[in-house]
């Protein structure tokens, strides 16, 4: 039964393109409700499948999704064309599972605020940072229980590192391909600076006590290995650590390995 529901996901990761409407579909086939939550602006979409409120919430920030077309024309739309983070999510059985996506995605028309900076050169704003703090602090309201685990994917991975450095109910983080140094990233594409965007390696002596596991694709040719590497470096601590998953690129080789690899919980050495 497992190996059909992972299939299943992997299919659907597959797809070239994500329709808003199928997602919706997707989302309730693996008994996500939907949440869209109007902050500044911003319509944030969310999906949670809540089993047990008294237990943690375990968050999955999406990825940057398609916020640029080439290196120098910005997408219409960022709406993800793999909604990779949603696939993750929909693959853990933790009791609480929510999906936050970023400002903008799926939600593009229904959100006054957005324009093209927040899903470019703004998208690590502190405004954007704070709206999807407010929304963090709306998905556990009916939750009793005081811990949150993150789990951001690519972009996803700097705001989960964002939002625990401001936030005291975050017990873990986990990153997958995830930026963690915006600046040393663009430099890696040879692509512009966003100094409008606050980068996630700033904060990162911040966490050092923080359990944290930060995944790496052997095959990733968008963010190398390097990344977590030196933001564990910068925070000089024992409660993070890389796995390298030499089979994966930043979009594929997560999904039928993801129950496996959530086994490797975060801790302190």
């Amino acid at each position: 039964m497992r190996l059909i529901y992972i299939g299943l996901i992997i299919v659907l990761a597959s797809c070239a393109q994500v329709d808003p409407n199928r997602m919706d579909k997707v989302a309730l086939e693996y008994h996500f409700t939907r949440q869209d939550v109007m902050i500044d602006g911003f319509n944030l979409r969310t999906y949670q499948r809540i089993t047990n409120p008294t237990a943690p919430l375990r968050l999955y920030i999406e990825g940057d999704g398609r916020a640029w077309l080439s290196v120098d024309q910005p997408s219409p739309d960022p709406t993800p064309r793999k909604a990779l983070g949603l696939m993750l999510a929909a693959a853990d059985p933790f009791p609480n599972v929510a999906y936050l996506a970023r400002p903008c995605q799926f939600n593009l028309t229904s959100s006054p605020r957005c324009e093209t900076m927040y899903w470019t050169d703004k998208r690590f704003s502190e405004e954007i940072i704070a709206a999807m703090n407010q929304t963090l602090d709306t998905l556990l309201r009916p939750m009793t229980s005081p811990e949150i685990e993150l789990v951001g994917y690519s972009g996803g991975a700097a705001v989960a590192v964002l939002l625990s450095a401001r936030r005291h109910d975050v017990s873990n983080i986990r990153t997958v391909a995830g930026n963690l140094d915006i600046e040393a990233v663009n430099r890696f594409h040879r692509v512009s600076a966003m100094p409008d965007s606050l980068n996630p390696i700033n904060v990162a002596p911040l966490l050092a006590t923080l359990p944290q596991v930060h995944f790496t694709g052997g095959r990733d040719k968008v963010i190398p290995a390097t990344i977590a590497e030196g933001f564990i470096l910068r925070q000089e601590s024992h409660c993070a650590t890389t796995v390298s998953i030499p089979e994966a690129s930043h979009e594929d080789g997560w999904i039928s390995r993801w129950p496996e690899l959530l086994a490797i919980a975060p801790t302190c050495q």
